[in-house]
């Protein structure tokens, strides 16, 4: 059986479907499809963690479905701006996990992963596959990963 790992970039998601579709993600619907490819060993869900109860819930439900949500501080700078980049903790969760998968599976359109995506293929023969938002996703990801899947209507609530 197909042995797969899901990294999920909740903010990157959250915003590109937001932005193109005005819609959100719907990730009890994506599980029940992913599992038609194979058993999901491991599933984190990389978030910022704010004190308010849609987040609460959305986290709750994450995990519900079957995520490890991790969680990193929303930091506020002096000058307004904001920080919460989970691109190192994926990495290294990714580098960590792919030598025991058939499958890296990433959701994110940050073309900062396709060094990644490449590295683990070449290293341990994983299929790697990128769900994201076409026109938001870099086209150096798309054409690294072994398969894109554009995330689209049936994908979203």
């Amino acid at each position: 059986m197909n042995k797969i790992a899901v990294f999920v970039d909740v903010q990157n998601i959250y915003y590109t479907t937001r932005d193109t579709f005005g819609r959100q993600f719907n990730y009890r619907k994506f599980w029940q499809q992913l599992s038609e490819q194979g058993k999901i060993v491991h599933a984190n869900a990389y978030a910022i963690q704010r004190s308010d109860d849609a987040q609460h819930k959305f986290q709750k439900a994450l995990k519900h479905i079957g995520f490890h949500v991790k969680l990193k501080p929303f930091i506020q700078r002096a000058d307004g701006s904001a920080k919460g980049d989970w691109d190192v903790g994926i990495t290294i969760d990714v580098m960590e996990l792919a030598p025991e998968v058939d499958t890296v599976v990433l959701l994110s359109g940050d073309g900062d992963f396709d060094l990644l995506l490449k590295k683990v293929a070449e290293n341990y023969q994983v299929t790697t596959q990128v769900y994201g938002v076409t026109a938001l996703t870099a086209n150096s990801l798309i054409n690294v990963a072994t398969d894109f899947f554009p995330i689209n209507n049936d994908l979203l609530q």
